[in-house]
């Protein structure tokens, strides 16, 4: 694997972590567009309720735990993720709702042994879809070699191999099936390993562990909050 390829792949990653983000971020820069020129006399120009629009569009500050990383809380609107819980190796992260019926997922950042971020796990459980009772989304940067696919493999099982769903800005984007058996390897196995291939090297081979540490609290977690 190349420098500039290993650049890229902490580039590419980087997009995807912030892409949720950058959605709610532009839906506040539309609230927070510059009004029109104010009236000779504010108070008599202002609608009922004014100043509760305006103190919506303050940031109140979120909390910081003690690992230094922000708290979710309150002040998260509709439709903004956060980190419900970690479990060693995994975040469940969850995305806010009207009803408060928060759908999560585990998540995990995968990085190479020089410690460039190379993809983005999630992984979440499924209700009436056949044969899988979970699924997953591997983001890999576009500087993916397609057609050489995803292989994915769990304590050093032979390998399945998986087809890329579709690229966009962020990546290139896996949408994988799970068997029950396979959720089982996962709750007793230590690490699984995905491979994929860059197109700047495509006689290589680029791997990286997904650790298994903490994920049977967190596919428990993850399932009775999906409920």
């Amino acid at each position: 694997m190349t420098i500039s390829f290993a650049a890229t792949l902490s580039r590419s990653v980087s997009l995807a972590v912030i892409f949720s983000a950058g959605l709610a971020l532009s839906a506040v820069a539309q609230d927070a567009a510059p009004a029109a020129e104010p009236a000779a006399d504010p108070a008599a120009a202002a609608p009922a309720g004014a100043d509760a629009a305006v103190s919506d569009d303050l940031s109140m500050g979120t909390e910081v735990g003690p690992d230094g990383k922000p708290v979710a809380g309150a002040n998260d609107g509709v439709g903004s993720p956060y980190v419900q819980a970690r479990f060693d190796a995994w975040e469940q992260r969850c995305i806010r709702t009207e009803d408060g019926a928060d759908p999560c997922q585990l998540y995990q950042l995968l990085k190479d042994p020089q410690g460039n971020s190379v993809a983005e796990f999630s992984l979440f459980n499924l209700t009436d879809a056949g044969k899988a009772v979970a699924g997953a989304t591997v983001v890999v940067p576009l500087e993916t070699l397609l057609t050489e696919n995803l292989l994915l493999s769990i304590d050093g099982t032979k390998a399945k191999v998986y087809p890329f769903t579709f690229c966009s800005t962020i990546g290139c984007i896996a949408r994988i099936g799970f068997t029950a058996e396979e959720v089982e390897q996962f709750k007793k196995g230590a690490k699984a390993v995905v491979t994929i291939v860059p197109v700047v090297a495509p006689d290589q081979k680029v791997t990286v562990e997904v650790s298994l540490k903490g994920f049977t609290a967190g596919y428990a977690a993850v399932s009775a909050t999906n409920k």
